[in-house]
């Protein structure tokens, strides 16, 4: 009469029968003020009301459940997982549980009005993992449903070798499992739980993204080679997944192509590539391990590089590697290494441990340099020269007797007039000018006279003029 909505005193009375132990009677009140959810898909466990009355017949199902020994309950658990061979889609769970009508009036309530969270959870809440992941399959349910509803209860309660067993029997190949899993795998990466996460990569047999775990394992939080030194255990999974991922491509290439529709894919000789990219860190690790304990080590950065970077941390690899040394030729072959393995620009890096050697005043190691870069035997003719220049386009201080040398050391006349007009020394500009050939040397003169004239050096500008 007064035009109230009825819907809470038909909850308010079906609640009463429940209480009452008139099951029917319930259902009957319920039906007039409960609604099936619009997406069964949502990320919630239905309505207020719903979650009233699962609660309330949770909390009546509950003295008889805990009723046994929980040691003998989980034995029995365990025969009762074993025991199911049937992929049966039937929502029975094979415990004393399901004889109980509480339990079977929960599930009529959540199959009428509740999301599929809601009843995956409800199956999860009382031990019955196979169920819950058949209702996910069977309702082709979004991968938030299976991280929310499945995976997260599963490893918060270390269940989930008993999850991994289950996806297994319900489906040995994982197929069905697939779009699940990765999201399961981007869930724990954004969640920064990388042990979980290689856990269950190598469950799914997945081996390149297990190696690129291991990378990370590898390199994360290293502050020193010595740190790394400590962690090349890691090094040599990342290899061992490399090489299974490796047989099982030959193996599949011979049969009928296999559908690893959800594990990464790699070609063989990327594959291969990274495994010398392995052996390769290894040997610098190896190396840098030993010149940080033995004490030659002298550089320190704010982050480690390793051969696992981009192309400018692999440069600053070969640099530390050559520079770290008791001397220049000691870590230059493991340098070398990685600059032809990696085509890096070879000069460049050339270029910075010479200047790194000339802010430590060691003009003598860069000579070493010089000799080792000239005698790789795959230096381009000018290499050395533009080293040198690079270094005294940076460096004007450097003392005049090491200058001369490394000048001297240069292969071109051309380089070593160009070297001695940037650090100002005309007089040994002109001498070279003045051995070259005629018309080149007149050129070259000229250009030296005007250089002293601008100057303000009469005397270099005099011996100019009388040759001229």
């Amino acid at each position: 009469k007064s035009g109230l909505d009825p819907g809470g005193a038909w909850h308010a009375w079906g609640m009463a029968c429940l209480k009452a132990g008139n099951l029917s009677s319930a259902r009957e009140k319920f039906n007039r003020c409960l609604k099936p959810p619009m997406d069964l898909n949502q990320l919630n466990h239905g309505s207020r009301l719903v979650q009233d009355v699962i609660q309330y017949l949770e909390s009546t199902v509950k003295p008889i459940l805990i009723a046994d020994d929980d040691y003998f309950a989980t034995l029995r658990e365990l025969e009762a997982t074993l025991r199911t061979r049937s992929l049966s889609l039937e929502m029975m769970c094979e415990g004393k549980i399901q004889h109980n009508s509480y339990y079977q009036e929960c599930l009529f309530y959540l199959h009428s009005y509740g999301t599929n969270l809601a009843i995956i959870s409800f199956y999860m809440r009382h031990d019955c993992m196979r169920e819950a992941l058949l209702h996910l399959l069977n309702k082709e349910s979004p991968s938030e449903v299976f991280i929310e509803g499945i995976f997260i209860p599963s490893y918060e309660s270390g269940k989930l070798h008993m999850l991994e067993n289950l996806l297994e029997t319900i489906d040995p190949g994982l197929e069905s499992w697939g779009v699940y899993l990765i999201a399961a795998c981007k869930y724990l990466q954004r969640k920064n739980y990388y042990h979980i996460l290689y856990e269950l990569q190598q469950f799914m047999k997945d081996h390149v993204r297990a190696a690129m775990t291991c990378i990370r394992f590898f390199t994360h939080g290293a502050k020193s080679y010595t740190e790394l030194g400590g962690k090349q255990t890691w090094l040599l999974k990342i290899k061992d997944h490399l090489k299974v991922y490796l047989q099982e491509v030959s193996r599949s290439s011979g049969r009928k192509k296999m559908a690893f529709t959800f594990r990464k894919k790699m070609s063989a000789a990327d594959v291969s590539r990274h495994i010398n990219t392995v052996d390769l860190q290894m040997e610098v690790t190896k190396f840098l391990h030993q010149c940080e304990s033995s004490g030659t080590s002298q550089m320190t950065g704010s982050s480690l590089p390793t051969l696992f970077g981009n192309n400018n941390m692999k440069m600053d690899v070969a640099c530390k590697v050559m520079l770290e040394g008791k001397n220049i030729e000691e870590g230059f072959g493991i340098a070398f290494r990685v600059l032809q393995d990696f085509q890096l620009e070879a000069t460049e890096v050339y270029s910075k441990v010479a200047k790194q050697l000339v802010k430590q005043q060691k003009y003598g190691e860069i000579r070493q340099l010089l000799k080792c870069v000239n005698e790789s035997g795959v230096a381009a003719k000018n290499d050395g020269d533009n080293i040198i220049l690079n270094c005294l386009n940076e460096f004007k201080n450097i003392p005049a007797e090491d200058l001369d040398n490394l000048i001297q050391d240069m292969d071109s006349d051309e380089n070593k007039i160009q070297a001695y007009v940037m650090c100002n020394k005309l007089r040994s500009a002109y001498l070279v000018s003045v051995r070259q050939e005629k018309s080149r040397a007149v050129q070259l003169v000229q250009h030296v006279r005007q250089l002293a004239e601008n100057s303000g050096d009469d005397v270099v500008k005099a011996i100019c003029t009388q040759w001229l």
